[in-house]
């Protein structure tokens, strides 16, 4: 992982699990350790799933970047059917509070949505590479016309 993706992966990170705890301090005072425990899985569901799903986009991005359109909008389909199957799993659970759960989840998302495009906005990442407009220069001007 380049220093880009990980600056970027932290960016997210870090808003979104200061979010979480907050969460889980509010869920505690309200549902009890019920609702703690489905704040932790709504933030621990969140910063997988967008995690890993940043992680592959960022080696698709590096290995393929014909294809990063298409692994983006890919990317995003799996990870909301790896969310809605998590749902149909849980929905009757008495593990953790659900409402606790859903709005942990909903909140976490928004703040890593945010994070992430805030990181990609201050971002210094080239978009040209300098070194390939020089050479090709230095080719057509050596070559006689």
């Amino acid at each position: 992982m380049q220093s880009n993706d990980a600056r970027l992966l932290l960016h997210a990170v870090v808003p979104t699990f200061a979010v979480g705890v907050i969460a889980v301090a509010v869920s505690a005072v309200v549902a009890g350790a019920a609702g703690a425990i489905g704040a932790v899985v709504g933030t621990a569901l969140v910063m997988l799933v967008m995690g890993v799903g940043l992680v592959v986009l960022q080696k698709t991005a590096k290995n393929l970047p014909q294809l990063f359109q298409m692994m983006g909008l890919l990317l995003y389909t799996t990870q909301i059917l790896f969310v809605l199957l998590f749902l149909l799993a849980f929905k009757d659970t008495t593990l953790f509070d659900t409402k606790a759960f859903a709005f942990t989840l909903l909140g976490a998302t928004l703040v890593w949505i945010a994070a992430q495009t805030r990181g990609h906005m201050k971002a210094k990442i080239l978009y040209v590479d300098p070194h390939s407009a020089e050479s090709k220069k230095a080719e057509t001007a050596g070559s006689p016309t």
